[in-house]
């Protein structure tokens, strides 16, 4: 496919390429799903092959896509809401991110991060070289625990989605190993990710090679929300 394969795409409507794609696809992806994956009898490795170009969900607002393969540079940029799951980026991933959540399962290039002020992203990271790669002004790195968390706060996420706007993703503060799991057997499902699949396969073990990366202003701002909204259902029970 050529340039801005799926911009705009409203909700409901499902485009499923299999070869690959050029810059800008899923540019202002509107609550549509975007589904890019090689041919099945394709005898290389997606997560080391470039299948979608440049600039790839700019300015996103709602919707998924998900990528079986490595996509170039800008990857996300200026994201609003928008799920991406990924097999590799390059340059600048996640740069002016506001928005919604991606998931690398592969290596990124340098500047990850830069300008992130919101959303949050997930890094599979096995030889711990993420930390080099990452623009840190905005942004921290955080372990991803396999253990559930305990508090609901404002809602578990959900491999069916609640609403349309949804889209299952629940409380950004918690329950990363749920939401995590639930976009990798997403991506398994809708490209047939070798990947994915081998990752599912032992997930215990590829669970501890995750980081979470977390603007830290965002996170602020989510607990101040939290702490008003148990302060006013406080009020509202005496």
């Amino acid at each position: 496919a050529g340039q801005s394969f799926g911009a705009w795409l409203a909700h409901g409507v499902t485009l499923d390429l299999v070869g690959d794609a050029n810059d800008y696809v899923g540019k202002g992806l509107s609550g549509g799903r975007i589904i890019v994956r090689q041919p099945e009898a394709a005898p290389r490795n997606a997560h080391e092959n470039i299948i979608v170009g440049n600039t790839v969900m700019y300015g996103a607002i709602a919707g998924e896509a998900y990528f079986n393969g490595v996509a170039g540079e800008r990857f996300a940029v200026r994201n609003s809401g928008a799920i991406a799951v990924v097999e590799g980026t390059g340059d600048h991933g996640c740069e002016y991110m506001t928005g919604g959540v991606v998931v690398v399962l592969g290596k990124t290039g340098r500047n990850f991060a830069a300008g992130m002020s919101g959303g949050i992203a997930y890094v599979y990271d096995p030889e711990g070289a993420f930390s080099t790669l990452v623009n840190p002004a905005q942004v921290d790195l955080l372990a991803v625990s396999g253990e559930a968390d305990s508090d609901e706060g404002t809602g578990r996420p959900a491999q069916r989605p609640r609403s349309v706007n949804d889209f299952g993703m629940g409380d950004m503060l918690r329950h990363d190993a749920e939401r995590l799991r639930i976009l990798v057997e997403r991506h398994q499902l809708h490209t047939g990710s070798k990947l994915a699949g081998e990752l599912l396969a032992d997930w215990d073990a590829a669970l501890t090679r995750f980081v979470k990366v977390m603007p830290r202003d965002y996170a602020t701002a989510l607990r101040k929300l939290e702490a008003e909204r148990d302060e006013a259902a406080g009020v509202a029970a005496e």
